[in-house]
């Protein structure tokens, strides 16, 4: 992670912040995936209670070249202020971003209902336990290119450390283990 790109979101009146950052997150998961590579992060600096207006995209400078290759914000790149591709500064922090599921969900317990592994008179308990054991992370809510569905990617921020992990990046950016310089 030797370079990075700021994507500042500049959400008009006709769309919203969270709307273009979904757009965006989406546009670039779609990239990823054309790309098929796995030495691109994402960070969100500005994160506090939501995700922010600074979405940030880590790598190597030649990884970023090739995503920035072609005009993948399509009809978004109005609506953002993208950077140059530059050299991550010397004191930085790390730190891991990460993907985080909720273990109850509507459709797990579709399933369990279908399976005959839940009874009728624990449905309603397990839908209050559902509510009340939500998700407080930030999310971002996408579309699923394969079904069309909307659905939410909690993110989870590690802790800062002082050294970096080298690792493998899923196509939405985000690991488990791997760290991406936060700054």
């Amino acid at each position: 992670m030797t370079h990075y790109i700021d994507i500042r979101l500049m959400p008009k009146t006709e769309i919203r912040e969270n709307v273009l950052l979904n757009q965006v997150y989406t546009l670039f998961h779609k990239r990823l995936y054309d790309l098929k590579v796995t030495e691109i992060a994402v960070s969100f600096p500005e994160y506090s209670l939501k995700l922010g207006r600074l979405f940030r995209v880590h790598g190597t400078k030649e990884a970023l070249g090739m995503l920035m290759g072609k005009e993948w914000l399509g009809e978004y790149a109005r609506h953002c202020k993208v950077s140059e591709i530059m050299v991550v500064p010397d004191a930085v922090k790390y730190r891991t971003i990460s993907r985080v599921q909720q273990n109850m969900t509507e459709a797990k317990l579709r399933r369990l209902i279908k399976r005959g592994t839940i009874k009728d008179e624990d449905v309603k308990k397990y839908r209050i336990k559902m509510f009340q054991g939500g998700l407080e992370n930030p999310y971002v809510e996408l579309r699923s290119m394969s079904n069309g569905q909307m659905h939410r990617r909690f993110i989870e921020f590690g802790t800062l450390t002082e050294t970096p992990v080298t690792g493998e990046f899923d196509l939405f950016g985000l690991s488990k283990t791997a760290t991406v310089p936060w700054f």
